[in-house]
């Protein structure tokens, strides 16, 4: 057995996950609050059953993990008061079309057509109990303090269902910036560190630049296993025609 095409093709799919992950990066990066994905590599331990003559034959493969960055975005004024921003590590909660419950940091919020307060996406923004509803007829204008309060005009409507998590990296990312928090080790607490910035956007914790930089390296790291792939080949195509040549 040729340990080394094994850990070649180890490393090629390793690096390849890690093109796919900054290719998801780049789509992100225009997606408010979005969180940029991150790879770290490691040798795993491997091995093959124990022989009389040659005892445990042990070799390492490289291996990759995966986890979601949930470092603040910075935050930019915007011209729109109905784009929120938070400040903390909280969430806002939504409700997805199936009725599950989500979490995003995409507070680019609107209207739609039965006054209530919903993503970009559609999905509904949930107050404390209840989706959050406007009054059609009421011209008050729409704002949310620090907190939470949500207020059309002079009328207190709901408050924003913030939520903090104790381990964020356990959440499930559904992509677009929309997490589910389906890990029975996450516990939601309140979002006492977590103040609305009414006004403002969140941009993503990446940029284009930043990943199409890391695209690079991961093609190039590509190439270089490729390449160490393709010489083990030409070498064991070598030695199989020697010893089918004897002199």
């Amino acid at each position: 057995m040729d340990v080394s095409l094994y850990q070649a093709a180890a490393a090629m799919n390793a690096t390849e996950r890690w093109q796919e992950l900054v290719s998801d990066n780049i789509a992100a990066a225009s997606i408010p609050g979005a969180r940029k994905r991150e790879i770290s590599f490691s040798a795993v331990q491997a091995g093959l059953a124990p022989q009389a003559a040659l005892g445990s034959l042990h070799y390492v493969i490289p291996s990759a993990t995966t986890a979601v960055n949930f470092q603040q975005g910075e935050l930019h004024a915007s011209a729109n008061r109905m784009d929120f921003a938070l400040e903390g590590p909280g969430f806002f909660t939504v409700q997805l079309p199936s009725g599950q419950t989500a979490y995003t940091r995409d507070g680019q919020f609107n209207l739609n057509a039965q006054g209530q307060l919903v993503t970009n996406q559609g999905y509904l923004v949930l107050g404390q109990a209840w989706p959050i509803q406007f009054d059609p007829n009421n011209g008050g204008a729409i704002t949310i303090s620090d907190s939470g309060d949500v207020s059309q005009g002079a009328e207190k409507k709901n408050t924003l269902q913030l939520a903090e998590f104790n381990n964020p990296a356990l959440l499930t990312p559904l992509g677009g910036g929309i997490f589910t928090a389906d890990n029975s080790a996450l516990q939601k607490t309140s979002a006492t560190a977590t103040h609305v910035r009414q006004g403002f956007i969140e941009a993503a914790n990446t940029s284009p630049t930043e990943q199409m930089a890391t695209l690079i390296t991961a093609m190039r790291m590509f190439e270089a296993n490729q390449k160490v792939l393709q010489m083990q080949s030409d070498r064991m195509s070598r030695e199989i025609t020697d010893l089918g040549n004897p002199s």
